[in-house]
């Protein structure tokens, strides 16, 4: 075969190398990394959990950067381009990096079979180790245990939340869940679990191999006003901070867990008070509770499991009132729809529910199905994909009603790459 030149080429390639899209297992990957001759020379962060990942690994970037550090961060998934999942110094990797970087893995792989995430991750890695960084953050795919990123020795391993979510895969119990993702842990070192009541697995797991665990209301803090906020921390506190740029109540334990794992590291990554506050205020996160301007309101949101979806609604109550909220729906098959519904029903009073494309995407009709026998009385229809479902409750909605596009990363990419379509056409809204 030819080998592939440009980043869609490469992608295509890199789907086809396993014969699994998900493989669980350090051995493979392991023998991969051994023979790229990978060098670390700077600090670090492995950030695990079922929600708040990105957003925890977002304001990390954010505070180090606004406190004049040079920082490498690899996220999963992306929601318009593969080249948001890597970036240096703030900017999405380029494709002739990212091309240079799989080439690489290719080489070094030889015979053993690579799954695209394994394959992105070890990418990721290499690109980071040619590029002069002061710090890696890293946020783990699925689980921890066994995920790809888990090769990578944290200096500070942080855990944002344990929730049901990819059960048959990580088990069906928060104890089960709690076991795996506490593998990102390490002897000696910090471990920040911003879970309000962690599975005790963690914590066992935590204190059998000797981390220095720092849990959540016990050894770091947050007091919150109407306007401000106070992080209380193991090392020092930070008072009299204005709310993340991210919105949601559920962003000050973020917050909190990022400042706590930089706490950990302040003997290497100082960061200045000066650095919180221009990198909480500055923080961009796309599809985490992401208000649109202009009128009827929307609002994209990625949560797909039952305590994002509890998260979401909380989000809505107190983003103020609308006159009728629509709800832009579309779902994996082997996701908790039912959970989610049932966490999100009572916000909403109209269901545009999409189809998602692909083996694991549900048909609108199954899920219309769902949202009945959820009981569901509100009026719902079902459309083809999420940029028809969405194009339909714009038409249906008043300028004081409210949308919320939600149920997956491929819903909410879907309606953000239309949205930037219309906008590239001249179109409005």
């Amino acid at each position: 075969m030819t080998a592939p030149k440009s980043l869609g080429e490469w992608l295509d390639f890199v789907g086809r190398q396993h014969p699994s899209a998900m493989a669980l297992g350090l051995e493979r990957v392991g023998r991969v990394l051994a023979r790229m001759d990978v060098r670390r020379s700077c600090p670090v962060i492995t950030v695990g959990g079922t929600n708040g990942k990105g957003s925890t690994c977002a304001m990390l970037e954010s505070i180090l950067r606004a406190s004049g550090y040079r920082t490498g961060l690899y996220t999963s998934p992306h929601l318009l381009r593969y080249n948001e999942r890597v970036r240096i110094a703030g900017l999405a990797a380029e494709d002739p990096e990212l091309c240079e970087a799989f080439e690489v893995v290719e080489r070094a792989r030889n015979d053993v079979p690579l799954t695209y995430f394994e394959f992105g991750t070890l990418a990721a890695v290499w690109l980071f180790a040619q590029s002069k960084l002061d710090v890696v953050l890293l946020e783990v795919g699925l689980g921890g245990r066994l995920d790809a990123v888990n090769l990578i020795d944290a200096d500070c391993a942080v855990l944002t939340s344990i929730a049901l979510d990819h059960v048959e895969i990580l088990g069906g119990t928060r104890e089960s869940i709690g076991r795996e993702k506490a593998g990102i842990l390490r002897a000696g070192r910090p471990a920040v679990v911003a879970d309000p009541d962690p599975p005790r697995s963690v914590i066992d797991i935590a204190e059998t191999i000797g981390s220095r665990l720092m849990l959540f209301g016990r050894d770091f803090k947050i007091e919150s006003g109407n306007k401000q906020w106070s992080y209380l921390g193991p090392e020092r506190g930070r008072k009299n901070l204005a709310y993340p740029a991210l919105r949601g109540e559920i962003q000050l334990r973020n917050a909190a867990a990022a400042l706590c794992a930089l706490d950990m590291l302040h003997d290497r990554l100082p960061v200045t008070m000066q650095g919180v506050r221009s990198g909480l205020a500055e923080v961009v996160l796309p599809g985490r509770f992401q208000v649109l301007p202009g009128r009827p309101q929307t609002i994209l949101d990625v949560g797909h499991n039952p305590e994002a979806a509890r998260i979401l609604a909380d989000n809505l109550a107190a983003s103020g009132d609308a006159r009728e909220t629509i709800g832009v729906l579309g779902m994996l098959r082997d996701k908790d729809i039912g959970g989610v519904v049932h966490e999100v029903a009572a916000s909403v009073t109209r269901w545009f529910v999409a189809s998602l494309s692909g083996p694991r995407g549900a048909r609108a009709a199954e899920v219309c199905e769902l949202l009945v026998k959820s009981g569901v009385t509100v009026p719902m229809a079902g459309f083809a994909s999420p940029a028809q479902a969405y194009a339909a409750a714009r038409s249906a909605a008043g300028p004081d009603d409210k949308i919320v596009v939600f149920g997956s990363f491929l819903t909410v990419g879907e309606v953000l790459a239309d949205i930037e379509a219309r906008r590239n056409r001249g179109e409005h809204g």
